[in-house]
């Protein structure tokens, strides 16, 4: 089984629907996470979430899990759930931010789990 194709796959899944979400129904997206006052930065923050989303995923999907892209993984994950629960504890977004906080913690784990099984190697000259 190919667990980091799969994980990469999970996450790239995951961030590329949530990345998509503020650009698709802004309205739902300030529903459920609170009224914003720069709408453009929303809109950045979700078209870079969904481009790191769908590298991920094509990684997994196409068997190509390096190790920069397992970084890739975990480095957005971990600046993600400390965002999360950083400003979440500090009552400066809600608290529904922890529920994704939470998810970069299980990413983060997942990643650690996986150690090198799966890791694509590239050496260099090889395409």
């Amino acid at each position: 089984m190919d667990r980091a194709g799969l994980i990469a796959k999970l996450q790239g899944a995951y961030w590329a629907i949530t990345g998509v979400w503020p650009l698709l129904h802004m309205p739902s997206f300030l529903w459920v996470t609170s009224p914003k006052e720069d709408l453009w930065l929303v809109r950045t923050v979700g078209i870079l979430i969904a481009v790191i989303g769908l590298v991920l995923l094509f990684a997994g999907v196409y068997k190509r899990v390096t190790p920069e892209v397992k970084w890739l993984g975990i480095g957005g994950a971990t600046g993600m759930a400390f965002i999360d629960f950083y400003y979440s504890l500090n009552d400066v977004i809600r608290n529904v931010y922890l529920l994704d906080g939470v998810a970069e913690i299980l990413l983060i784990l997942l990643w650690i789990w996986v150690g090198q099984k799966g890791i694509a190697r590239v050496h260099p000259g090889e395409k």
